[in-house]
Order: C-alpha cells, then structure tokens, then sequence
C-alpha cells in the first residue's frame, strides 16, 4: 500500500506543480474539450491545495515504506 502511495502521490504533486508553475493547465483542458474549467480550476486555491495533499500522499507512502 505504501509504494502505490508514494506513486500515486509524487505523480500527482509534480503535475500538480506543473500546473502551478507553468502554462500546462489550460492547454491540457482545451486540448480535451474542457476549456470551460479554465476559470474553476486554474487558481492558486485549487492548484496549491491539490498539490499539498498530493505531497502528503507522497511523505505518507514513503514513511509506510520506510516502517
């Protein structure tokens, strides 16, 4: 459970951070017909909470490796 953690976790926190830090968002959603969500999701609310938790799956999953 714990390697499928710390996968899960770091590959959601390095999109995660993508996203904040680059343009990747709004191409990906228009790239799959979901302009509209430009407004919703595309704020550092959403984007920085979505990455905070990914990174705690990430510190989670390995310490369960760890122990």
């Amino acid at each position: 459970m714990g390697r499928i953690l710390a996968w899960v976790g770091g590959l959601d926190a390095s999109v995660g951070l993508l996203c904040c830090f680059t343009g990747l968002l709004p191409f990906a959603l228009t790239a799959i017909g979901a302009a509209g969500l430009i407004d919703t999701l595309y704020r550092d609310s959403v984007l920085l909470s979505f990455t905070a938790i990914s990174f705690l799956l990430f510190v989670t999953g390995l310490w369960m490796i760890r122990r």
